[in-house]
């Protein structure tokens, strides 16, 4: 139904994830920003379990082969429609009843880094472990989406919202509150507060596996390394040079680093948006 002209930097399948498989080491993946997600699917009248295309940093084109309703959320983005001998571009956030036969391309984000395009009827793509999501690190999962990909829709469908609104983009700068960690007495008096008090630059390293920041040190006061213990995504890991991590959707069910804080509830789906360069700050819920 769907042909992929170009995916951009990265165009995954994303849906909500594969809980219960860490005891084999599968870790949940699923989408970054899994309130743009839900969002699109409910803007098309799907389940919120179906299938979305997590675009990063834009530049999708594809072809509708037939006519369908698509909807794009997350980072804002301009979204150019060719028709026939018209083009049209339409804002993200809205559901779009589109011709067959037309091209949707997405422009670079002004704000934010992934988008989440939704299609009517959910994507029929491979299911693996219970989940069509894409697991970077593990690698398991349907494949980074390629040019000349044909991609077939689903049946998981429900009412159409009259009206749906839209979380705001910030600018590009986050504060996120969190909660202190298992293993904050690891850490010399006062790192809690750094963490607090400073702001963080998102590194070029970032990626969905960890969330890489630059800032003050983060002193240790236990020097040791800490045995592999148990980690989920949101957990804020600080390695050895002081720097910490925050891990994100597609990381290790395990760690050695010393946890110490971890997102509240909902704010990895903020940090999804956030790019490098990008400056964030935490507060303490």
């Amino acid at each position: 139904m769907i042909e992929i002209i170009q995916p951009g930097p990265l165009a995954l399948f994303q849906d909500l994830g594969r809980p219960g498989y860490t005891d084999l080491g599968v870790g949940r993946c699923g989408a970054f920003d899994k309130t743009a997600h839900r969002l699109a699917n409910r803007l098309v009248g799907n389940s919120e379990s179906a299938a979305t295309i997590e675009i990063t940093l834009g530049q999708l084109k594809l072809r509708l082969l037939q006519a369908s309703t698509i909807a794009v959320t997350g980072a804002r983005t301009d979204i150019i429609v060719e028709a026939g001998h018209q083009t049209r571009t339409h804002d993200s956030n809205t559901p779009l009843s589109l011709p067959a036969d037309c091209t949707l391309q997405l422009g670079t984000p002004s704000i934010g880094v992934r988008s989440y395009l939704a299609v009517r009827g959910g994507f029929d793509a491979p299911v693996v472990l219970g989940s069509r999501s894409r697991d970077t690190l593990a690698g398991i999962g349907p494949a980074p989406l390629a040019c000349g990909d044909r991609l077939a829709t689903g049946t998981l469908t429900e009412s159409m919202p009259a009206s749906e609104p839209a979380p705001t983009l910030g600018d590009r700068s986050q504060r996120l509150r969190i909660i202190p960690g298992p293993r904050a007495d690891w850490f010399a008096d006062g790192a809690l507060r750094t963490l607090t008090d400073s702001s963080w630059t998102l590194a070029q390293s970032s990626d969905r596996v960890g969330v890489r920041l630059h800032g003050p040190q983060l002193a240790r006061r236990i020097t040791g390394e800490l045995p592999s213990e148990p980690t989920l995504p949101g957990a804020i890991q600080v390695p050895p040079d002081g720097q910490p991590i925050v891990l994100g959707p597609d990381a290790p069910v395990t760690g050695g680093y010393p946890v110490i804080a971890v997102l509240a509830s909902g704010q990895l789906s903020r940090l999804g948006q956030a790019r490098p360069g990008d400056d964030v700050r935490f507060i303490v819920t």
